[in-house]
């Protein structure tokens, strides 16, 4: 069965996980207007692996556009604090994958719980300041306007290469939801020295949504010294959903299993 072959639903979703393996928790976190449409395929692949799986909906996510406009990034970050420390206590190693924010989310918390988190899978993270034109005037915009259409937001509707398929994302941008992201990338960046555990940096060549070269960066800001690569040739931004869905998850089971022992 193909990863994308899984019924779409923004529900969060979870598994107990079998045999050796439950006594791994593994955390797949999606981005910004998105929703576990994106992140529940390869939840679910993690979970027929035997790795205890919870795919989160984050807070104002997967409801409507204006949900999200009463949320900020500390709020997002506080429901994947709270994901680690109830994996934590029943399991013995706890893995992040993020895809998009979900991915800026995840090398925010293992920055700052290193003793935490045995791994981390960062999926076309944003690392780097937006360069979009409306991202610079969002510390302005987001008091005039509080909902721009997400792609003069500069966030493609379906950044897939793969036809037909859809992420269910918001089709509105929350401006003082998207500002509260950018502003704490400065701060992201200048702790990732912080983050030592192996790392899976996952990117697209071509990626209308999050430029490439955030990964690239990444490589180099990060303290690990068990770092790893794998690049989605056929995909656009969302290649757990793309044409390197399958091979992407078994990369991402390779690499928990090598870094978790299992």
């Amino acid at each position: 069965m193909a990863v994308t072959d899984l019924p779409p639903s923004t529900e969060p979703w979870s598994a107990a996980g079998t045999g050796v393996r439950a006594r791994v928790g593994v955390v797949v976190t999606h981005g910004f207007t998105g929703n576990p449409i994106a992140t529940r395929p390869l939840g679910h692949h993690l979970a027929e692996q035997g790795y205890r799986v919870e795919v989160p909906c984050l807070p104002g996510h997967g409801t409507t556009y204006r949900d999200l406009g009463r949320t900020r990034y500390e709020d997002w970050y506080r429901a994947l604090d709270a994901l680690v420390d109830e994996l934590a206590t029943g399991c013995e190693q706890v893995v992040l994958i993020g895809h998009s924010m979900g991915g800026t989310l995840s090398l925010d918390l293992a920055s700052r719980r290193p003793a935490e988190v045995a791994a981390a899978v960062a999926i076309n993270a944003q690392v780097l300041d937006p360069t979009q034109p409306l991202a610079r005037v969002a510390p302005l915009l987001q008091y005039l306007v509080p909902y721009v259409p997400r792609d003069l937001a500069g966030l493609p509707t379906d950044d897939i290469a793969r036809p037909g398929v859809e992420e269910g994302s918001y089709a509105k941008v929350a401006a003082k939801a998207a500002q509260s992201l950018i502003s704490q990338l400065p701060r992201i960046r200048a702790q990732l020295l912080d983050l030592t555990a192996p790392l899976l940096v996952v990117w697209s060549p071509e990626d209308h949504t999050v430029p490439p070269v955030n990964s690239h960066a990444l490589l180099d800001l990060v303290g690990s010294a068990d770092l790893e690569q794998f690049v989605c040739h056929r995909s656009y931004h969302a290649p757990m959903l793309d044409h390197d869905d399958e091979a992407l998850a078994q990369a991402i089971t390779a690499f928990i299993a090598r870094t978790t022992g299992t």
